[in-house]
């Protein structure tokens, strides 16, 4: 179930809804070491779903404070949101945050998904999205499901060419974020800018 298309409402509903008894596994011999890791790793669906769902909640609130004013003012706040939406995502994503002329957010867009090492991120594409958003700047951002926060050439590269790409039509590149399992790499902070 795709939860993202739910309200606030019903997944707050979702989470506090009571789980649906089912009859209990066998539990495995203490002898076999396998049966046990192998109940260990598949949690139920049902719990599955109950994390999405809190994923989600997450995500909708950590957006709502990205809403409330210049979202540079705060950049834990987009580390914190890039961090729980790429988090345990086994392929790379290429994400832009469109924002206005106070730097405050409009929209949120997962623009490219890739393969687990790379994804094709087309100039074109993003600067013809910021401008259907009327964006004033914008934020990039990738995952590497490696974990590796080091920016690669070819991230470096991607960089500087989205940047005179949006500098052309008067869209402002503020910062480039590396999410790299639970750490967030800022271009700008580390002078890559």
């Amino acid at each position: 179930m795709n939860v993202t298309h739910l309200s606030s409402a019903e997944l707050v509903s979702e989470l506090l809804a009571l789980p649906v008894r089912q009859a209990p596994l066998p539990l495995p011999c203490a002898c076999d070491a396998a049966a046990t890791y192998q109940a260990v790793e598949h949690a139920p669906p049902e719990l599955a779903h109950k994390l999405s769902v809190a994923r989600e909640l997450l995500l909708r609130d950590m957006r709502a404070k990205m809403l409330e004013g210049p979202v540079m003012a705060s950049p834990k706040v987009v580390k914190d949101w890039l961090s729980m939406y790429c988090a345990g995502l086994e392929h790379e994503v290429f994400l832009v945050l469109y924002l206005d002329a106070q730097q405050v957010l409009i929209e949120a867009e997962e623009m490219f998904r890739g393969t687990l090492t790379q994804t094709s991120v087309y100039p074109r594409e993003v600067v013809k999205s910021a401008l259907a958003h009327n964006a004033a700047a914008v934020l990039l951002a990738h995952n590497h499901p490696s974990g590796q926060l080091s920016p690669s050439g070819a991230d470096e590269l991607l960089t500087q060419t989205l940047k005179s790409s949006l500098m052309m039509v008067d869209v402002r590149v503020l910062d480039h974020f590396i999410v790299g399992g639970d750490r967030v790499l800022s271009f700008a902070e580390q002078g890559l800018l």
